[in-house]
């Protein structure tokens, strides 16, 4: 009777097996298939991109002349692009942070966890979670990346730049003394401690300041920054920091992890290794963002002026 149980429960557990196999390898192969007959690549992006727009688009925004602002254009374009896109959070943090479930879980730089007491200081101080009221109250906003290389020397793109409603510059790009070719006007200064400007002179006037959190010390810098505190130079960093940013606490906002998290995994495709940095080629994750950028730009959907795309 034992030997008979035994059998029956080895012939139900191979079953079992057996079963959980197939639909694994059913699922594999459904997805493969979709793939082969897709237009999207493995990250979900569309393979072959030109600057043509798809029909639906080239009828809506038939009547735009080329430049002008073409409200709701460039997240149209972008689900084209990318199916999976949207934009479910608020692009800079606020009071309701700690709902966000996509962050909340994941150390900097892709979440929130363990800054909640940092933050939370930060954003009664600041208390101003958007753009500036003159930019929300527009229906649509015209936007362009400068980035840091050498490519704008010499090229008198200036005036050009400065035509943008959104001039998002990085680190500490230098603007002043280079406005023939960089510009002078900037909207967002996107950094993080160890980039940030040093020398109070340089910081253009009417900017916001963004903390692209990284590291949980820069969170920690922030506050410093926030209250007029004394940055201590022993909180971990690996170069000097600044001291002081002339900014008021009203013009200091927070880069929200969630898009961080979004350009890593989703649409750079980095290993997700538990949510934390580290793993992979640093080599290849740079190719794979350059390869990200060079499709956004060729479809249109950003501008961006930079040496390394």
């Amino acid at each position: 009777m034992g030997l008979l149980v035994f059998m029956r429960n080895l012939l139900l557990a191979l079953c079992l097996f057996l079963v959980l196999g197939f639909l694994y390898y059913s699922a594999w192969k459904l997805h493969l298939l979709r793939w082969e007959d897709s237009k999207y690549d493995k990250l979900g992006f569309l393979l072959n991109l030109d600057s043509k727009l798809p029909p639906e688009l080239a009828s809506k925004y038939a009547n735009f002349s080329e430049g002008v602002c073409k409200p709701g254009y460039a997240s149209a374009l972008m689900t084209v692009i990318f199916p999976k896109f949207s934009k479910p959070a608020p692009m800079f943090l606020d009071d309701s942070f700690r709902k966000w479930a996509r962050i909340r879980d994941f150390v900097p730089p892709f979440g929130i966890k363990g800054q909640d007491n940092l933050i939370k200081a930060i954003l009664s101080a600041t208390k101003d979670y958007r753009l500036t009221p003159a930019l929300d109250s527009l229906s649509c906003r015209r936007c362009i990346i400068v980035g840091n290389g050498g490519v704008l020397a010499n090229k008198s793109l200036g005036l050009k730049i400065d035509d943008y409603d959104v001039v998002v510059r990085l680190n500490s790009a230098p603007v002043k003394g280079f406005e023939k070719d960089v510009g002078g006007k900037t909207t967002l200064r996107i950094t993080y401690p160890e980039g940030a400007i040093q020398k109070m002179e340089q910081y253009e006037k009417d900017s916001l300041f963004v903390l692209a959190g990284f590291k949980w010390q820069d969170f920690k810098w922030l506050k410093y920054i926030v209250y007029k505190e004394k940055v201590s130079a022993s909180d971990g960093f690996w170069k000097s920091v600044a001291t002081r940013v002339p900014r008021e606490p009203h013009e200091i906002r927070i880069l929200n992890p969630y898009f961080i998290q979004e350009a890593a995994f989703s649409f750079i495709g980095l290993p997700f290794n538990n949510g934390l940095m580290g793993r992979g080629s640093w080599t290849h994750n740079i190719q794979r963002e350059k390869e990200f950028l060079r499709k956004l730009v060729k479809a249109r959907v950003i501008t961006d002026l930079t040496s390394g795309i």
